[in-house]
């Protein structure tokens, strides 16, 4: 069984990831901002459980260095921490753009170096980027969050390379919509916007996909897969969306797709939509906030 560190472990695919990999048998180290608000700990010693809680903020290249250097080698890191923010460019804060790519991009930057010298040393180990259908298309109101994860896509296929030699696995799972708190409760709503339809919209797909089945299971059992069998794939959509947002992408003219999320009036956007990827995005399409 494999030594396995993730991080972003406080809720969402994290949490159930980090339970899911330690039922299966292996060594589970789970990081997370604060611990103390987390019954990881807990569930781990009721169900004797080969799982430890250990506070790391991916943010803080100290925090990193120092947590890595206390546990040790690890055969497995799942880099999943990661943020959402959706407004227009023009509307998201430039701090807010600097918060998504850091931890987002950065912080994996940051995790990746903590374990790459000793895996290549070890020739062997095995890297596993939690990215987004959001790293291969870009909607408007989602320049900070498609941006972290256009970038961590292309981090992760050099890395890919560079460790081949080594015996290094790196890998990308790209989930769509998934059933988390991040994605449903605790969604973040775009800022009051009379300009850009685009965030009221990114909400609507978020509702319309809340009512399939995407449970954080999906992507915990994908780890697991990657982790005993391996892949000879790089890139592993995960979710009921996933591959028909990327078809979706890939056979639609650039012009047809930005006029068709773009457009001025809604109801030519929802009827576009829903021609193109039969997706009735109509009833949970807020209406357009009026200036005052």
């Amino acid at each position: 069984m494999s030594r396995v560190l993730i991080t972003g472990t406080s809720k969402g695919i994290g949490y159930d990831a980090a339970l899911h990999l330690a039922r299966a048998g292996h060594e589970v180290i789970a990081t997370m901002r604060r611990p103390a608000a987390s019954d990881l700990g807990a569930i781990a010693r009721r169900e004797g459980l080969h799982l430890s809680v250990h506070a790391l903020d991916v943010n803080d290249t100290a925090s990193v260095k120092s947590v890595f250097a206390g546990v040790g080698d690890v055969d497995v890191l799942i880099n999943n921490a990661g943020i959402l923010s959706y407004n227009a460019v023009e509307d998201e804060e430039l701090g807010r753009f600097e918060e998504v790519m850091n931890t987002n991009f950065f912080g994996v930057v940051r995790c990746c170096k903590a374990v790459v010298p000793s895996m290549r040393a070890r020739r062997c180990g095995t890297i596993i980027n939690v990215s987004s259908v959001a790293g291969k298309i870009a909607t408007g109101a989602s320049g900070a969050y498609a941006s972290s994860k256009h970038a961590l896509d292309g981090l992760s296929h050099s890395l890919a390379q560079e460790m081949y030699p080594f015996g290094v696995k790196v890998y990308v799972v790209a989930p769509g919509i998934i059933h988390t708190p991040m994605a449903t409760t605790e969604l973040p709503r775009p800022n009051p916007d009379f300009a850009y339809p685009s965030g009221r919209r990114m909400m609507a797909l978020f509702g319309f996909a809340s009512q399939g089945d995407a449970p954080p299971s999906l992507v915990s059992e994908k780890f697991r897969e990657l982790i005993e069998r391996g892949s000879d794939r790089f890139h592993h959509p995960i979710g009921p969306d996933a591959l028909i947002f990327l078809g979706y992408r890939l056979n639609t003219g650039d012009q047809r797709f930005n006029e068709s999320w773009g457009h001025p009036d809604d109801a030519v956007f929802v009827e576009r939509v829903r021609s193109d990827v039969m997706m009735d995005l109509g009833p949970f399409l807020e209406p357009p906030l009026k200036e005052a």
